[in-house]
C-alpha cells in the first residue's frame, strides 16, 4: 500500500484486520456464541516536538487523514536527525504464518460449538456432588497488522491464538467454595482437540484440594515452586522491572538498574524474546524494529533491558523491538513477549528431596510484582522430609525480589512455557512467560 508523505515529517501508518470469534456456556445455558470483525488503521506524524495522531475504519480515507495531521504539524528538516527517529529501523518484511489451512478465520459456528459441547461431554461428571456451578468456553483471534513509514518500513505479519477453558465451582470443606480448572491455548484449532485428561487432572486435582486442605501456619519457609509460579515471578516481578519506559521518570530505578551488576545467584538467567513460535511470538514491533533476544539477567549478571524508540533514546541504548500496541487504537509502549528463566541443571524430583520442612507452591490465581512481589496461590502443599504431603491453604507468597534472585538455589531442567494476557497501562497484549522448577531459600507465607 503506498502513500504520499508529507516531506519534512515522520509519518507512520499501522493498519489492522482483526477477527474474534467465541462460544460460552455455563452449566447447560449458552451464554455467547458470536464473532466481531474490525479493520482500522491508526496514523501518527512526528514533527520532533509532538506527535499528532489519528484513528479511521475506513481505510480508503488515510491519505485524507495523513494530509489533515500534515497541516497541524510543523515541517522539520532535521526529523531525520531526532534521536527517537533514528531508532526507527528501516525494515521491510511478509511474514504469514497463520494464513494456510489452519486460519482460524475458517473455522464455523459448527465447529466452535461442537468443540466447547464435547469436553463438557468428556469431563463434566455429574456424580461428583461437590462440583455446583461448570464453565466452558472457547474463543479465538486472528490479526493481520500492516505497518508503513516515511523512513521506507514495509512490514505485513500476522498472529492468532485459541483458547478453551474449562472452570468449575466446587464446594469444599466448612462449606467454603473452591474454584479450579484448566486453560487450553494453540495457535490452531487442531491444537485445543483431544486434551480432556488435562482438564481431568486438574479438576480432580482441586477437588482434593477443596476438600483435604489446612491452613497453613504463617511463617518463613523453604519454598519449591512449580514452572507456572516461576513464569508468573519471571514475569511480574522481574519482567516488568526491565521494562525501560517505568525508569524513564524515575532515577532511583535507573541507578539500581546499572547494567553489569549481579543481581541474582549465577544459576539464573532470564530472557525475552520474540521469535520462537510461542504467544509472545513477535518478529516485529509495532514501529518497525525487529525483536531481538535480549538477556535480562546472565548467569546472575543484570545484561539488558526492553525498550521502544523513545525509551532507546533517551537512556542512549539500542531498541530492542519491543514497542506493541493492543490494537490500531493504541500507541505502543514497551511490552514483553516471551520471557522467561532459563532451564538448570537440576531434577525436579532432586530440589523437592532437598527440602527438609517446606512448601510447594504449585499453582497462583494472580501475581504483581516491584521491588516486593505478591503471589497468590490456588494450591500449595507441604514437604516434608523431601516428600509432598498434605495441601495446604495460602493466602499469600511474598518475598524482596533481588533477594529472593539471590535465594533461588536450584534450578531445575524442565523449562515450561504458558500462554496468558498481560495488562498495562490499559493495554492488554498476549505474552509467554516461562520458567522450571526452582527452590528459594526462603519466602514469607501467609
Amino acid at each position: 500500500m503506498k502513500f504520499n508523505f508529507p516531506v519534512n515529517l515522520y509519518t507512520d501508518v499501522r493498519i489492522e484486520d482483526k477477527k474474534q470469534a467465541w462460544y460460552q456456556m455455563q452449566d447447560e445455558e449458552v451464554l455467547g456464541n458470536g464473532e466481531a470483525c474490525i479493520k482500522g488503521a491508526k496514523i501518527r506524524i512526528f514533527d520532533g516536538k509532538l506527535w499528532y495522531t489519528a484513528e479511521t475504519n475506513d481505510i480508503d480515507n488515510i491519505q485524507e487523514k495523513i494530509d489533515e495531521l500534515a497541516k497541524l504539524a510543523s515541517p522539520n528538516p532535521k526529523i531525520l536527525e531526532n534521536p527517537i527517529v533514528k531508532n526507527f529501523n528501516v525494515n521491510k518484511a511478509s511474514i504469514l504464518k497463520f494464513q494456510g489451512k489452519n486460519n482460524l478465520r475458517n473455522l464455523t459456528k459448527e465447529d466452535r460449538e461442537g468443540l466447547v459441547k464435547n469436553y463438557r461431554k468428556k469431563c463434566i461428571d455429574k456424580a461428583i456432588e461437590e462440583i455446583k456451578v461448570t464453565h466452558a468456553n472457547f474463543w479465538y483471534t486472528s490479526t493481520i497488522k500492516e505497518l508503513y513509514t516515511s523512513k521506507g518500513t514495509e512490514i505485513i505479519q500476522d498472529y492468532q491464538r485459541a483458547c478453551m477453558n474449562m472452570w468449575f465451582q466446587i464446594s469444599g470443606k466448612d462449606n467454603i467454595t473452591y474454584g479450579g480448572g484448566e486453560q487450553l491455548w494453540a495457535f490452531d484449532f487442531n491444537g485445543l482437540k483431544g486434551r480432556e485428561e488435562e482438564i481431568i487432572e486438574k479438576r480432580n486435582r482441586a477437588l482434593d484440594f477443596a476438600k483435604n486442605n489446612v491452613a497453613v501456619e504463617p511463617g518463613e519457609y523453604v519454598c519449591v515452586l512449580s514452572p507456572s509460579v516461576t513464569s508468573v515471578f519471571t514475569h511480574e516481578s522481574f519482567g516488568h522491572k526491565s521494562e525501560a519506559d517505568f525508569m524513564l521518570n524515575d532515577k532511583t530505578m535507573r541507578d539500581e538498574w546499572t547494567m553489569g551488576k549481579q543481581v541474582a545467584n549465577p544459576k539464573v538467567s532470564i530472557v525475552d524474546e520474540g521469535d520462537s513460535l510461542h504467544h509472545g511470538y513477535c518478529p516485529y514491533d509495532d514501529e518497525g524494529n525487529k525483536k531481538k533476544e535480549v538477556y535480562l539477567i546472565k548467569d546472575g549478571i543484570l545484561s539488558g533491558r526492553l525498550h521502544d524508540a523513545k525509551s532507546a533514546a533517551i537512556l542512549g541504548e539500542e531498541p530492542t523491538g519491543n514497542a506493541r500496541a493492543q490494537d490500531y487504537n493504541c500507541s505502543p509502549m514497551v511490552r514483553m513477549t516471551n520471557t522467561y528463566m532459563l532451564a538448570g541443571p537440576d531434577k525436579p524430583e532432586d530440589i523437592i528431596k532437598g527440602v527438609k520442612d517446606g512448601i510447594y507452591v504449585y499453582d497462583w490465581n494472580y501475581g504483581t510484582g516491584n521491588s516486593t512481589f505478591t503471589i497468590q496461590p490456588q494450591k500449595c502443599y507441604r514437604i516434608r522430609d523431601g516428600k509432598l504431603c498434605e495441601p495446604l491453604r495460602v493466602n499469600v507468597v511474598t518475598g524482596s525480589v533481588f533477594q529472593t534472585l539471590f535465594d533461588i538455589d536450584a534450578v531445575g531442567d524442565d523449562l515450561q512455557f504458558f500462554s496468558g494476557t498481560c495488562g498495562k497501562n490499559g493495554q492488554s497484549m498476549p505474552t509467554a512467560t516461562g520458567g522450571p522448577t526452582i527452590r528459594v531459600k526462603k519466602l514469607m507465607i501467609n
